[in-house]
């Protein structure tokens, strides 16, 4: 089942491009999730049918009470990080066993529609990473990681953006910088389109993923190469925080973000971020 959030409420898209706009009582997919679930979006009634370039999409979880980003999570991005740290003279540089995360502010989701703003502060080094983001739908504190599907509202597609300045800072040690902060700005976590519901996927699931910037293909990589898979990574990240209804996981980012080529977004760049599956994510870039 496909869902959307949008400025005329619920949608469940029954037709390729056209819309069932639900009766519900919920403006947005958090509040249906902090509430009956998704179960309740399967029986309820169409108020009418739109074609879906009729309505604004919004992010499908408009303000996640966290978004939670693992890092270094595909094979080839780990791999590229690795070399960048040594050739900072950090070697030699052991993968961690472990999921790598941080907690950053809902704050930052934005909609499919919306743009991406450089910051003031920090507007040189902003980078992006197409992700797969998982969407929790049931309260899930300590689980073990058989039980983790249960806990699984759906996947949707994020960019997980980041000040890679205040990211550096932050690695090197200096106590005014986290990484967290860099990816914490407004604009910073472009959400959507969709939410599509986990019986719609098996896992393992194996889904391509691509991101491309002005056109030009800059990751491309499946989600069969995650080091941590999906139920891993919310069977531990349980561990350290009860995980709740609408709270988002970023997956992890393959190969090919712009802070390994020295490319940074710059105001006029158009990011596109497309899961097989799911759909696609365009966000402008604009300056503060």
């Amino acid at each position: 089942m496909r869902l959307y959030s949008t400025d005329q409420g619920i949608a469940r898209e029954d037709r390729e491009g056209e819309l069932s706009l639900l009766d519900l009582p919920f403006d947005e997919l958090g509040a249906l999730l902090r509430g009956p679930g998704v179960v309740a979006a399967r029986s309820a009634r169409t108020v009418r049918r739109v074609a879906l370039d009729e309505v604004r999409v919004l992010a499908p979880v408009r303000r996640p009470g966290k978004v939670l980003i693992v890092g270094l999570n595909y094979r080839s991005h780990a791999d590229e990080a690795l070399e960048m740290l040594a050739a900072m003279g950090r070697g030699p540089v052991r993968m961690p066993e472990e999921p790598n995360f941080q907690v950053v502010a809902g704050s930052a989701v934005i909609a499919p529609s919306e743009t991406i703003v450089l910051p003031a502060v920090a507007a040189a080094e902003v980078d992006y990473e197409g992700e797969v983001a998982a969407v929790i739908g049931r309260t899930a504190t300590a689980v073990a990681t058989a039980d983790a599907g249960k806990y699984l509202a759906g996947l949707t597609v994020v960019n997980d953006v980041s000040a890679r300045d205040i990211q550096r800072r932050a690695m090197s040690g200096d106590p005014t910088a986290s990484i967290g902060v860099s990816k914490s700005f407004d604009t910073f976590k472009p959400l959507g389109p969709c939410l599509v519901t986990e019986d719609e996927f098996a896992e393992p699931f194996d889904l391509r993923i691509r991101t491309r910037v002005n056109g030009e293909l800059r990751q491309d990589d499946r989600t069969s190469s995650l080091i941590h898979r999906l139920p891993e990574l919310i069977s531990f990240l349980s561990r350290y925080q009860t995980l709740e209804p609408g709270d988002v996981i970023c997956t992890g980012s393959p190969r090919g973000a712009g802070v390994f080529s020295d490319r940074f977004l710059r105001p006029g760049d158009l990011v596109e971020v497309e899961v097989e599956g799911i759909g696609s994510l365009r966000s402008g870039v604009v300056a503060a």
